[in-house]
């Protein structure tokens, strides 16, 4: 599965979606991962439908997006797009696809089964 991080440094999960410039796709399976690529989201929008639909198109073909803070309405439209947003409190990125994996080979939730099985 591809998972992108709100990242200002590729380190750190530290960026609000609405607000990140960047995002870090990773894939990532029970036994490894490797990162994938830079995904651009910098440029500025002034209506907020539009600027929250630019980052979920650059997303691409993410399955999960991993942010320090995403608002209710921006986390509505990710989903309905196909993407499962994931906060996470600036840990490192590395540290977070670990937790992912272990969930993946112990009991996995609901939502991450849902993700596997595509």
């Amino acid at each position: 599965m591809k998972i992108s991080f709100a990242s200002t440094d590729g380190v750190h999960v530290n960026q609000h979606f609405g607000w990140c410039d960047t995002f870090y796709m990773y894939e990532v399976n029970e036994e490894g991962y490797h990162f994938i690529k830079e995904l651009d989201a910098s440029l500025k929008l002034e209506d907020e439908i539009d600027k929250l639909e630019y980052k979920i198109n650059s997303l691409e073909d993410s399955d999960i997006v991993c942010v320090l803070q995403i608002g209710p309405k921006a986390s509505t439209m990710v989903q309905k797009s196909g993407i499962y947003p994931m906060s996470s409190n600036e840990e490192n990125i590395e540290y977070v696809i670990t937790k992912i994996q272990k969930m993946m080979r112990e009991n996995p939730p609901l939502w991450l089964k849902r993700i596997l099985l595509k």
